[in-house]
């Protein structure tokens, strides 16, 4: 049967706007919707960077939403598993494994090879981002704890410069906790800096072997790295039996009579609001390795990018993950938020924020925790706290060493 001509016009019309085209001939506008973590970014970045990308992008509309970290392993899992999954996610740098144990994460091996850089990254966050050789989360942006330092303190102690060996931090801060002054604030149970310690001296906190994973706090390098953080927990007043929220470490550097604290430089900011008059007087370098000049690896916290299997405009989604994970916004990024950029290469953007560079130096030997999807299972009710209260209140540390690997080891299991 012969169709009139207007029935063929407006099929033809259909037809283009069905495959995205405008009467006029010009591509429907498709939108990537991304979801960012609540204070990731400030307003002024995001603005800065939509503006850009939809100019250079004129096909594509960027729609950005902002979640909370409180209960957002749930709502990811769930979002994943769904038909309306959003385009582009940010996590946590050590959740990527949970999530790409679904099975539904896009493997993005193919373009961290050949688009983003990839041999250039930061250890704490390309690592946690690769599973079973596969590249799933692609790094964002990377935060670490330093040493933050009174410099009055240091200067009448005599202690003219940072101390760039682990020997040394121990000599300064032996000459630095009298006189009415602690050398140093140390949670006993700050099993984030332990954990570095561990990895300088050569161990881990758990290994896996064959698709098993075991405990391995018990090994003569992890206690040696134990053995370090007694010594060094001693030179001060922190708690032997609480981690370094309680209480609140920015409370007590902010009396004015501690010398040094372990935490991210954002810390030296509260302390500064609760005790005006230390303004000026904080410095930072990164927490020193056994070896001079070169820092001693810490647990890289931050964030990696990933992209749902099932994301509607995934080409779309995986070309906004390479600009935000590319040179030019993450050195604007870098600037704006004073966060670490994701390659070491991009280090000197930062070089003259003092707090953000003594990061940069941590990050480049920066780790994340064991990459098992069964991690949170650990953190969630951690043998490693008790581990350590045993070991700082006398206890023998071989066989409380051996209890916690236990408990972590089984942990793991599932």
């Amino acid at each position: 049967m012969r169709l009139p001509a207007t029935v063929c016009a407006l099929l033809s019309a259909a037809a283009l706007t069905g495959c995205g085209l405008l009467p006029g001939g010009e591509p429907a506008p498709r939108t990537v919707t991304v979801w960012l973590m609540k204070g990731s970014v400030s307003d002024d970045f995001l603005r800065r960077f939509t503006s850009a990308y939809e100019k250079e992008h004129p096909s594509v509309r960027l729609e950005v939403t902002f979640q909370e970290w409180t209960g957002i392993g749930k709502k990811v899992t769930a979002a994943l598993a769904s038909e309306d999954a959003p385009d582009v996610i940010e996590v946590g740098n050590t959740q990527v494994a949970q999530y790409a144990a679904t099975g539904l994460l896009y493997d993005l091996t193919l373009e961290s090879v050949r688009d983003l850089g990839h041999q250039d990254w930061l250890p704490g966050l390309k690592e946690p981002g690769s599973v079973n050789g596969a590249q799933y989360g692609i790094p964002w942006y990377a935060a670490n704890r330093v040493v933050i330092y009174h410099k009055d303190l240091f200067r009448r102690a005599g202690v003219d410069s940072p101390p760039r060996t682990r020997d040394q931090w121990l000599e300064d801060t032996e000459r630095l906790n009298r006189g009415g002054t602690k050398g140093i604030h140390l949670a006993g149970q700050d099993w984030y800096t332990l954990a570095g310690f561990i990895w300088d001296e050569g161990g881990e906190l758990a290994v896996e072997k064959a698709g098993e994973w075991t405990g391995t706090l018990d090994s003569p390098a992890a206690l040696r790295g134990m053995d370090f953080y007694r010594r060094l927990q001693e030179l001060g007043s922190g708690p032997r039996d609480a981690d370094e929220e309680n209480p609140p470490q920015a409370e007590v550097f902010a009396r004015g009579d501690v010398a040094q604290i372990i935490a991210p430089p954002s810390v030296a900011t509260a302390v500064q609001e609760r005790n005006p008059a230390l303004r000026g007087k904080l410095g930072f370098f990164p927490i020193p390795g056994k070896d001079a000049g070169e820092p001693c690896p810490v647990l890289t916290g931050g964030s990696d990018l990933i992209v749902p299997e099932n994301a509607r405009e995934r080409d779309a989604a995986i070309d906004v993950v390479a600009a935000l994970a590319g040179d030019t916004w993450q050195k604007d990024l870098a600037r704006t938020m004073s966060y670490v950029p994701n390659k070491t290469s991009l280090a000197p953007v930062v070089a003259g924020q003092e707090a953000t560079a003594a990061m940069a130096r941590g990050a480049a030997r920066g780790r994340a925790t064991p990459n098992s999807p069964q991690w949170a299972a650990v953190e969630a009710d951690n043998p490693i706290k008790p581990y350590m209260t045993a070991v700082l209140t006398g206890k023998d540390p071989a066989p409380a060493a051996r209890a916690a690997s236990a408990r972590i080891t089984k942990a793991l299991a599932g």
